[in-house]
């Protein structure tokens, strides 16, 4: 491909989204940023949440893991089934009852201001880094396939692919991003359409084929009930999907902000249940693609893997340029749906749980906070992403951060699972201790876990750090 085509196509990809922006930013105070004036219609969430909750990293992850660990995944999938059940029935109500801004809030009614706190912090500190990451990935691909021919240093690829996301999420936020998000799942599902279609074509696959091919495979296998000490073993990948679900999703502003923009709880369920449906069936699309890129590989001799795999077949030239067009447009849009939602999440959290915003100031001075909130956190992004490029460089590394990120979730859990399931109260001074020793303790066994126990945790890590969390909370409990 030639680098003005790219431009090109993402010149009027994100001419789209500006263009979505202007229409739905006519109206831009703080409720129509935060929460869409809770008008959503619960069709357009359920549908746009499914690029937000799949990202650039699995756009790109998930066709590679087929070779090494076959349909596997499709244990977790079925975890968060079990998940997006409690959210949809436990959580969602709570979240609605108590008329939420930032979720976190309940944190505050329950324990304490230290908690809330606290809790507002795991997510900010998981959501710059999670998010740092995949834009990470992604202005690698942009920079190594179109700005380096330009002549473009990387440090100001990173500040145009986020100066992109503000211009088309400043004015109204979540309201604006309900509708983005929609249309670039929609791009993301074409590409992944487009690339099965040519891989297939070329593998003599037929249309009306391709599902039983695809089950006909020895690397479709899915249940793995054998080793219970393995990372793939179903009812440890089951339940960590389960707890996953409930935490990166029902304990996640990011994700719960658009879920909190539906117009009622009864709309918000049908936006759950629907977007359980629609997320299950795309992920098994995902490893189908993933099967038959692994084919193509082989028959090729082409020598990649992992996350290499679906790159290099898509823009190696071989299968033409339609589904390198295709491709680059749903890696765009995969990473995006899910960078500027957790933007506005990032700003929406610290102005609510940090700064107070609506208890301390009028309407005027929130709406002038939260702008500058919106621009200082782009500016985060920009520092840690460049951070990534020159200082760490080690791309294992960035890659072992994006995973401890992920360990902040732990303490919600834990601070959640105490509150709604116990009546006991807490020492709020200490729950902050007890927030930070957790995925610490909890990173300790899991790097040790295989030598003292033959064991390996793998997703089960999040248990144990909210399991840690919980019993912290134990310790500090008052009569």
């Amino acid at each position: 491909m030639q680098p003005l085509q790219i431009l090109l196509l993402i010149g009027g990809y994100f001419g789209v989204l500006i263009l979505i922006s202007y229409v739905t930013g006519k109206q831009s105070n703080n409720d129509a940023f935060f929460k869409a004036n809770r008008q959503s219609p619960w069709y357009i969430v359920a549908f746009g949440m499914i690029g937000a909750s799949l990202s650039g990293v699995t756009f790109i992850s998930v066709p590679g893991w087929v070779e090494a660990s076959q349909f596997s995944y499709m244990q977790v999938v079925l975890g968060y089934i079990l998940g997006y059940a409690v959210i949809g029935t436990v959580l969602l109500p709570l979240y609605y009852k108590l008329n939420l801004t930032s979720i976190y809030t309940y944190l505050e009614g329950r324990f304490g201001p230290k908690a809330y706190k606290s809790g507002a912090s795991f997510f900010l500190l998981s959501r710059v880094v999670g998010a740092s990451f995949r834009l990470f990935l992604v202005a690698n691909v942009l920079q190594s396939i179109l700005f380096d021919a330009m002549g473009v240093p990387f440090w100001m690829t990173v500040i145009i692919t986020i100066l992109l996301i503000w211009l088309y999420t400043f004015k109204s936020g979540i309201k604006t991003i309900v509708w983005t998000d929609t249309l670039q799942t929609l791009f993301m599902l074409i590409a992944v359409g487009v690339a099965i279609y040519y891989v297939s074509t070329d593998l003599g696959v037929k249309s009306t084929d391709l599902l039983g091919y695809i089950l006909d495979s020895d690397l479709s296998k899915t249940f793995f009930f054998d080793d219970f000490k393995s990372a793939n073993y179903f009812w440890k990948q089951f339940i960590s999907g389960a707890f996953i679900a409930i935490v990166m999703t029902g304990l996640d502003q990011d994700m719960m902000q658009k879920n909190l923009t539906c117009r009622s709880l009864k709309d918000a369920q049908k936006n759950m249940f629907w977007f359980t449906i629609v997320l299950t069936v795309v992920n098994f699309i995902f490893l189908g693609l993933g099967l038959l890129l692994t084919q193509y590989a082989a028959q090729n001799g082409i020598d990649a893997d992992k996350d290499q795999l679906f790159p290099e077949i898509a823009t190696q030239g071989t299968l033409g340029i339609g589904i390198a067009l295709f491709f680059i447009l749903g890696l765009i849009a995969a990473a995006y749906s899910s960078a500027d939602s957790a933007l506005t999440s990032l700003t929406t959290s610290f102005s609510i749980d940090i700064l107070d915003i609506e208890k301390k100031y009028d309407v005027d001075k929130q709406v002038a906070i939260r702008k500058r909130i919106h621009i200082l956190f782009s500016v985060v992004l920009i520092l840690v992403i460049v951070a990534f490029k020159y200082i760490i460089k080690d791309e294992s590394v960035i890659a072992k951060l994006f995973v401890f990120a992920g360990y902040t979730y732990g303490p919600l859990l834990g601070l959640y699972a105490y509150g709604l399931f116990t009546k006991w109260k807490v020492y709020d001074n200490f729950v902050p201790m007890v927030a930070i020793l957790s995925p610490i303790l909890s990173y300790i066994i899991s790097v040790n876990s295989e030598a003292w126990f033959g064991f390996e945790f793998g997703f089960f890590i999040l248990i144990l750090n909210g399991l840690l969390t919980f019993l912290g909370l134990i310790l500090i409990r008052r009569q």
